[in-house]
């Protein structure tokens, strides 16, 4: 997978040929020195866009591996935990130590923690409010669960292209910029759940909306500060993609990029080995106290 850091923009104070963005140049038109810089913004954008496509892409399946991890891995961490306690139980049983007794407590402790206020409800809520699933459950409807953490190449392809032709970052029009945003985040839904179907539909949907109204020709100035904004949404954007890296789950994500389902699988075959030798022991421990 590229990784979204990868992905590269023009600099803001150099256009794509090289010519500074102050609109100076060989021939010093102003006239000319304008339509450079309408074409360095074009290519900001293009690039800009094409970046935060990856970084939404690394964003869900980073979202989508820890909702997996906790559903598939869950029940095994949680069966591993009551096989410890189990077995520090028949221990002290057996033994009757203090000492025993207390890893018992502290083992069977282990498996209710109380929940904090973030757990219960910090997962309710995304940039874009309140999440489909938290809907879903909210409503009574069954909670749509991804598939897979990498939706399928299908739905990456009409996700990518859908998002080049709808992002708010297209336009300057505060309004027009409003809708885009409330489409995109029916678009990211519909790709986190690798609905393929569904991101067709919105394509459709798309194509028979209003077109964005033609805005006016920009001002030199208003480039300037126009290319001065994507650079900064960049750097914020790359910040952001720093820190989902330097997380637990974004860390797992990177080591295993090519089969991210698979690394799934591993652990919990691995979790599976490690649950049928605490039965063995557990086995023994109460054999041992008969």
């Amino acid at each position: 997978m590229t990784t979204p850091d990868d992905q590269n923009s023009p600099r803001p104070d150099r256009t794509a040929d090289g010519t500074g963005t102050d609109g100076t140049g060989t021939d010093g038109g102003g006239e000319e020195a304008t339509q450079r810089l309408e074409q360095a913004v074009r290519a900001a954008e293009s690039a800009l866009i094409e970046f935060e496509i990856a970084v939404e892409s690394f964003r869900i399946e980073v979202e989508n591996f820890a909702r997996l991890h906790e559903e598939r891995l869950g029940p095994l961490h949680t069966r591993l935990e009551e096989l410890d306690a189990r077995i520090a139980e028949a221990v002290a049983a057996r033994t009757g130590d203090p000492e025993d007794e207390r890893r018992a407590a502290d083992a069977r402790a282990l498996l209710a923690p109380m929940p904090g206020v973030s757990a219960l409800f910090g997962d309710w809520m995304d940039a874009d409010g309140m999440r489909a699933d938290a809907v879903d459950m909210l409503t009574e409807r069954p909670v749509r669960t991804p598939p897979r953490v990498r939706p399928g190449e299908e739905a990456r392809k009409l996700f990518r292209e859908l998002i080049r032709r709808c992002h708010p970052d297209l336009v300057t029009d505060e309004r027009e910029q409003r809708r885009r945003a409330a489409f995109v985040s029916r678009v990211n839904q519909a790709y986190a759940r690798g609905d393929a179907e569904e991101l067709r539909r919105l394509s459709e949907e798309w194509e028979a909306g209003p077109p964005p109204p033609p805005g006016p020709l920009a001002r030199a100035e208003e480039l300037l500060a126009r290319l001065e904004w994507l650079a900064g949404r960049k750097e914020m954007l790359a910040a952001f993609v720093r820190d989902l890296e330097a997380g637990a789950i974004g860390s797992m994500l990177r080591l295993a990029h090519d089969d991210p389902d698979g690394l799934l699988d591993e652990i919990a075959a691995d979790l599976q080995r490690k649950i049928a030798e605490r039965e063995q022991a557990l086995a023994r421990e109460l054999a041992a106290g008969d």
